[in-house]
């Protein structure tokens, strides 16, 4: 009795929200999901990467060496193992797939092109184009030292928007050479600190009104005059080549700098031009010092990573969103339960000739039956009795229509598919 009531008092407790930052995907939510991955391994695939993947889990002294103990601490989702150690959940793929690299370098065969689909956590506010846990596509070239890798880093980015549907006017690539920027504000006298935090600064300068990054900067500065910041050749190169592979939406863009601790030369950021998503749908750049980490010598790599909340955010926003499909083509309603087992062995053949069939064993009215497979979307159904059975004849309904056509057994799979 006492083990009833404290199961009870226990159960109230108990809330069916997810936890904060996080998603659940019912089936509508899963159909998509897969369609943003089929997207992404599709385009990726075309290119010629190839996929891969890993634990969730990593060492924590991984993200330590890449960002440093304090944000590891107050970022990522860390615990103590059983064995002493301490574990963090990836909030990111680029280490791990540095240390993949670091650790068979002398195997792979380069330049290597891989991609994976990673589920990634971080403890932050969630927010809108943010939560705490998110699948992204991370995507990158090792052993390229030239632009042409940034160039078809870019090309790919833009290649997945327009196989989600965007045209060129709904986004605009936005680039920049970091190099360039720290050779200017070193010709310019800027120290390390200065030049960290005028960096810093133009990171947010999009965010800010011109009074309010004039005032700051002339603090960061010093009296030091910071000569206009010009595209570089690398930049202007890549715009020409992009050009002759029939994009041109790309903008140089001085502020952006993303990771300036992180990139070693081109950064680009993605954004929507519909006014609602401000936020950089994506972006990556070359990032050629990784390896250090592992005292390696460097290797050049360029790449960059797409998460799913922000994408499905422009695709909803842009109403690209494909339409909810069940995986049953079919239902098969029974007049009662003594056909089941005739039912079954119809869904059998059926699935034989590739037809994807629900047999709906609720013993509900043949009306009832037919009212939830319509509810569910599944587009044909097939009611089986004595009739059906004896003279191998069967009436496939249409449901959206309300058609009706009656055919042998042999004919149901090519009507289904055909009518697709």
């Amino acid at each position: 009795m006492q083990f009833v009531t404290l199961i009870h008092i226990m159960s109230k407790k108990i809330t069916t929200d997810a936890y904060k930052g996080v998603r659940d995907f019912y089936p509508e939510d899963q159909f998509i999901q897969d369609y943003i991955f089929f997207i992404w391994e599709h385009t990726l695939e075309s290119f010629g990467y190839e996929k891969y993947n890993a634990s969730v889990l990593e060492p924590s002294s991984l993200y330590e060496a890449k960002s440093g103990e304090e944000i590891v601490t107050e970022q990522t989702y860390n615990f103590k193992d059983r064995g002493d150690r301490m574990v963090t959940m990836r909030p990111e793929m680029t280490p791990t797939v540095a240390r993949m690299i670091a650790g068979k370098k002398r195997e792979i065969v380069f330049p290597a092109r891989w991609f994976s689909i990673p589920n990634l956590f971080r403890y932050e506010r969630p927010q809108k184009g943010r939560l705490r846990e998110h699948w992204q596509l991370n995507v990158d070239v090792f052993g390229i030292a030239h632009v042409q890798a940034e160039i078809e880093t870019i090309e790919i980015a833009a290649t997945l928007l327009r196989n989600f549907g965007l045209s060129d006017t709904q986004f605009v690539i936005k680039i920049n050479d970091t190099a360039h920027l720290s050779k200017l504000l070193d010709e310019a006298g800027l120290d390390e600190i200065q030049s960290h935090a005028y960096r810093k600064l133009l990171d947010k300068k999009a965010k800010m009104n011109t009074k309010d990054f004039s005032e700051k900067a002339e603090k960061i500065l010093d009296g030091i005059t910071i000569p206009e910041i010009t595209e570089s050749e690398n930049i202007t190169a890549i715009k020409e080549k992009l050009r002759l592979r029939q994009i041109s939406n790309v903008e140089f863009a001085p502020e952006v700098v993303r990771g300036f601790d992180y990139y070693t030369g081109v950064v680009f950021e993605v954004f929507s031009t519909d006014g609602d998503n401000i936020r950089s749908l994506f972006g990556g750049g070359r990032y050629d010092d990784l390896l250090t980490i592992f005292d390696q010598d460097k290797l050049p790599a360029v790449g960059f990573g797409m998460g799913d909340v922000t994408i499905k955010d422009v695709l909803e926003t842009y109403e690209l969103l494909p339409v909810f499909k069940p995986s049953a083509e079919l239902a098969i309603c029974p007049l009662n339960d003594s056909y089941y087992d005739a039912a079954a062995l119809l869904a059998d053949d059926l699935r034989k000739e590739a037809v994807n069939v629900v047999v709906d064993y609720s013993g509900k009215k043949v009306g009832e039956q037919i009212k939830r497979a319509d509810k569910r979307k599944i587009p044909f159904v097939v009611c089986l009795g004595d009739d059906e059975i004896h003279t191998n004849k069967f009436t496939v309904k249409e449901l959206a229509t309300g058609k009706e056509k009656v055919m042998k057994q042999n004919k149901i799979a090519k009507f289904v598919k055909k009518s697709k």
